[in-house]
């Protein structure tokens, strides 16, 4: 990134050192970081707005130099009044001087956008042909978008797409067994949570090597929203999303993999359309759905022993999840290292647990203690699989992409 900043004056004050602002839009929160734009990009600051548009939303930040902060700010009713809020915090704080550049999280690329792009008119107008493909996210990204450039008009901005990682699946794994001429029309199987499984797959290769890395592993993002990719040689070979993030695991909101035969039903029994079914199947299901209370999995883990629609849930996701970690399993004819990541991967130690219960056949054992401790490594030490947690940093990898495409552009002004 230095070249991209420019010389300096001599005798001129120092300027503020140069930041990157990693934006990461979810369906229904921001999270965000600042990093110095100069290696080894140390982080700044992070934070996030949760529950847009509900109760008690929460705008966070923590980190260096004024350490943590937190508030209710139930006013923000958008993903747009969330980064207001946002950056006007950071100001406050002294931490947005001397943001060079903006980088953001794209949930969905489609067909062509497989590396991120520096955002222009052009690319904007890609993406709002692209909203159809993900309603649920893309919308507000680009709002995001456009609420950063009146906020940092001289800034460069850049895209970074979750589909990315997965856009070199075999074709096998990409096929969707409906008529062949809707791939023309980029309907496939696309795999999310890319810039995650980018992240986990580098952090595994410096934590354990890259003989380790480039063997059979298994990468389980288990959040608010849940996906898992099966590698090998560092490539993905398959995963469990599919053409929409509402596809594969029952998640905290959305349904997960269902029969489609369950629209027409619903369309005959209740008069449901198209957007009301898409309206309960991507808000209204999964962990939320089943146990009627909450889709957060530390709520139904805490009242699971008395709450029965808690404990189905919960039962039904360690299910799910156990299954398609075998399936994926076989399509990289085995297993060698499994990773948790995600907020459930890497906080609920009883997930984890009930999950790779009956996996042994695989191979995975997991260590009672280590696992209650979530440490690092937590299968048992005569296990055949290596049973990883590992933190997760979608924002690093944002802006560390940024960091690069801006240093492509400035050497070759040079």
């Amino acid at each position: 990134m230095n070249a991209a900043i420019g010389p300096r004056r001599a005798g001129a004050m120092p300027p503020p050192a140069p930041r990157i602002l990693a934006i990461n839009g979810g369906s229904s929160s921001v999270k965000f970081a600042l990093f110095e734009a100069v290696s080894p990009m140390a982080r700044v600051c992070s934070g996030n707005v949760e529950r847009i548009g509900q109760p008690h939303t929460r705008l966070r930040i923590d980190g260096a130099p004024t350490g943590d902060a937190s508030a209710h700010a139930s006013a923000i009713g958008d993903h747009v009044q969330a980064l207001d809020a946002v950056i006007a915090c950071l100001r406050e704080r002294g931490e947005a001087d001397g943001v060079v550049a903006i980088g953001h999280r794209l949930v969905h690329g489609g067909p062509d956008f497989s590396t991120p792009q520096r955002l222009n008119a052009e690319v904007v107008a890609k993406l709002r042909k692209l909203v159809m493909f993900d309603p649920e996210h893309l919308p507000a990204e680009i709002a995001l978008i456009q609420a950063a450039g009146r906020h940092y008009p001289q800034l460069p901005q850049v895209a970074c797409f979750d589909t990315a990682f997965h856009h070199a699946l075999p074709q096998v794994a990409q096929w969707l067994a409906i008529p062949r001429r809707y791939w023309a029309q980029g309907v496939r199987r696309y795999g999310f949570h890319g810039l995650s499984y980018q992240y986990l797959i580098g952090e595994l290769a410096r934590v354990a090597g890259t003989d380790v890395a480039n063997g059979r592993v298994i990468l389980a993002h288990l959040g608010h929203g849940a996906s898992i990719s099966a590698l090998r040689h560092g490539k993905p070979v398959d995963t469990s999303m599919g053409f929409t993030p509402a596809s594969g695991l029952p998640m905290g909101q959305r349904c997960g993999d269902i029969d489609p035969g369950l629209a027409w039903f619903l369309a005959q029994t209740e008069g449901m359309d198209a957007e009301r079914c898409q309206q309960m199947l991507t808000t209204e299901s999964g962990l939320l759905g089943v146990s009627e209370t909450s889709s957060d999995m530390r709520d139904l883990l805490a009242c699971e022993a008395d709450d029965v629609r808690a404990a189905d849930a919960v039962a039904l996701f360690c299910h799910q999840t156990k299954k398609a970690i075998a399936g994926l399993a076989a399509s990289i004819g085995g297993i060698d290292t499994l990773v948790f990541a995600g907020g459930i991967g890497e906080n609920a130690a009883p997930v984890r647990a009930r999950i790779c219960a009956d996996l042994g056949f695989l191979g995975i054992v997991l260590d009672p203690q280590r696992n209650a401790a979530h440490a690092a490594l937590i299968s048992s030490t005569d296990a055949r699989v290596q049973v990883r947690v590992i933190h997760t940093d979608e924002e690093r990898v944002i802006a560390l992409a940024v960091a690069d495409l801006l240093n492509d552009a400035a050497i070759q002004e040079q």
